[in-house]
């Protein structure tokens, strides 16, 4: 299989994948894709399919971004146009013409999620053909997010309250995670932990939307061990109504980019507090799975 995924290729992909008038395969030969009634049978082993994508999918995507969005007037809005029934595609695109903030997001939400199907078509192909799995990790678009929300440096006496009401909040509503009411015994030995690293001083990046909302948050501290210097990341969150948007990702970058010259030599993400969607992109920029986490050397 000789193409590779870039972000050309996966924005000709999602385009082929909404349009439900004609159907498009992929020519490994030349990494581009071809109608149907292009596709040469005599060489039909270089042409593979496309994954399956229809307008359920795409209404289910609608929903799940309502879901998340926390804009009310906007939200109340396309709930309206997701129940009406008819004409719901282009009224979603009408309504959202309303709400730039909300429209930017939408177009990032939408592209994020494609790209993670389309990548899982990938290497479902990669798999079939006895080929390694290989993560595309697309790029966060700065400009786009910077626009939308506000990062800035952690202050204890500022953000300390918020940080631990909104992780109380994540423990005791992620059923799947902590069942059976586990989510706050854990929470607890969380929030010990948390208030001891208050103590020596914690650093970090807090995001919030234009309408001042929390939606984010990175804090790590020193922590010494075996002589050697280790900074542990002590709390990573987004709430779920701003999830998928790229935050995650962006405070793991400042962080990195703020610590680069610090003379600390280990960084560790706890296994507790990293969600499994971080694993691709912490292993690209050099971390290593371990038991207790994600693990990468800063400097020899």
């Amino acid at each position: 299989m000789n193409f590779s995924l870039n972000s050309i290729l996966i924005d000709e992909i999602q385009k082929a994948l909404e349009n439900q008038e004609k159907e498009f395969f992929l020519d490994a030969e030349t990494g581009t894709l071809v109608e149907e009634g292009a596709v040469n049978e005599e060489y039909s082993e270089r042409y593979f399919e496309l994954p399956a994508w229809d307008s359920a999918d795409g209404f289910k995507l609608r929903e799940e971004f309502v879901d998340h969005i926390n804009v009310p007037a906007a939200k109340a809005e396309l709930q309206a146009v997701l129940h009406s029934g008819r004409g719901v595609f282009k009224n979603f695109r009408n309504v959202l013409k309303k709400y730039p903030e909300v429209e930017k997001r939408w177009f990032l939400f939408k592209n994020r999620k494609m790209t993670v199907y389309i990548n899982e078509w990938y290497n479902g192909l990669r798999e079939i053909l006895g080929l390694e799995k290989l993560d595309y990790i697309s790029e966060v678009d700065d400009s786009l997010l910077h626009d939308d929300f506000t990062f800035l440096e952690y202050d204890s006496l500022v953000n300390k309250e918020e940080v631990l009401s909104n992780l109380n909040d994540y423990f005791r509503n992620e059923k799947q995670l902590f069942p059976d009411d586990l989510g706050m015994p854990f929470y607890e030995m969380w929030r010990t932990q948390f208030e001891n690293f208050e103590k020596s001083g914690q650093s970090g990046f807090i995001c919030r939307s234009l309408s001042d909302d929390f939606a984010g948050c990175i804090t790590a501290s020193d922590f010494t061990t075996n002589q050697e210097m280790l900074l542990l990341v002590t709390s990573l969150f987004v709430p779920e109504n701003f999830r998928g948007l790229g935050i995650g990702t962006e405070l793991i970058d400042m962080l990195l980019t703020s610590i680069k010259e610090n003379g600390k030599k280990w960084i560790l993400f706890p296994a507790e507090i990293t969600p499994d969607i971080l694993e691709p992109l912490l292993l690209r920029l050099g971390f290593e799975k371990i038991m207790a986490g994600y693990v990468a050397k800063l400097h020899d």
